[in-house]
């Protein structure tokens, strides 16, 4: 969630950082655009999860996330 040029976390509320600091601080970004067949058609979510909280999330998830090693890091 964005609010007053901070981002903070839409599932613990805690501050992620600033958003012209994001480098110090990662995060998960979700955006979904429902659609026609959906019972939220026309609606437009943004998400934004902290580490901490994405780590605890995806621990109950039936099946693992995918991960992949980058060989280049920015």
């Amino acid at each position: 969630m964005k609010h007053n040029g901070k981002l903070y976390c839409n599932l613990c509320g805690r501050e992620i950082g600033s958003l012209n600091d994001l480098e110090r601080n990662d995060s998960v970004l979700l955006e979904k655009e429902w659609g026609y067949f959906s019972k939220k058609d026309g609606e437009h979510h943004v998400i934004h999860i902290c580490e901490a909280c994405y780590d605890q999330w995806t621990q109950t998830f039936k099946i693992p996330v995918q991960i992949k090693d980058q060989t280049e890091l920015v």
